[in-house]
């Protein structure tokens, strides 16, 4: 009985984990032109370059279903994604692109802001990080606003595969004790690399139970 009710389970796991559509709904020049907030949304965002995109392919297991490119800063609006008819996958503009006027770079944060500030049926934002790198001041930045502000986050780390498993830890450490300053306790941290497929289980695991 109890190995029939693991299967069940398991198989009813399975199921919550199941994309079976996805779909492009609209793209929006800020908060108040989104779509009606009638579903969960599930939010990303991180600066210019860190794979946003890629990893909404990756997670719908879609290839094209949001723009990508080689070049930084082409994310300009806030793009909504309808999951399964029930939940949405919003791809945010990236922060911090250097090759826009300071002016532009301003307004892209403060959409960013207003979205997550003010977006009712947002239920948890996912912010990318590059491990490549040392934490970076407009992370830093951006990490310090979501915790005085009180919104759900976690972390996760793409492109994993260009690091090798001791350098990978040890960035992720120096992430660990730059936080630990000042935070009590860590929001998630979640390691992906499309390129390997790791990561997608556990991130839609986190979404489709939070």
């Amino acid at each position: 009985m109890l190995t029939n009710l693991m299967d069940r389970l398991n198989r009813f796991m399975e199921e919550r984990l199941l994309i079976k559509t996805a779909r492009f709904v609209k793209s929006s020049r800020n908060v108040h032109s989104c779509p009606q907030p009638v579903y969960k949304e599930y939010a990303f965002t991180g600066r210019s370059n860190v794979g946003k995109s890629s990893l909404i392919n990756y997670l719908a297991n879609r290839r094209n279903l949001a723009r990508t490119s080689s070049s930084p800063g082409k994310t300009l609006l806030i793009n909504h994604y309808l999951i399964n008819e029930n939940s949405y996958f919003v791809d945010l503009p990236g922060y911090g692109y250097a090759r826009t006027s300071k002016k532009d770079r301003e307004k892209i944060v403060a959409m960013i802001f207003e979205y997550i500030r003010n977006r009712k049926s947002l239920s948890c934002l996912f912010l990318l990080l590059d491990p490549r790198m040392e934490p970076l001041e407009n992370d830093k930045l951006v990490i310090r606003w979501l915790g005085e502000s009180g919104i759900p986050f976690v972390f996760v780390f793409t492109k994993t595969d260009k690091l090798s498993a001791a350098r990978l830890e040890e960035n992720l450490e120096k992430y660990r004790r730059e936080l630990m300053a000042s935070w009590e306790v860590l929001p998630a941290f979640f390691i992906t690399s499309a390129k390997n497929r790791e990561g997608r289980e556990e991130i839609l695991k986190f979404i489709f139970t939070f």
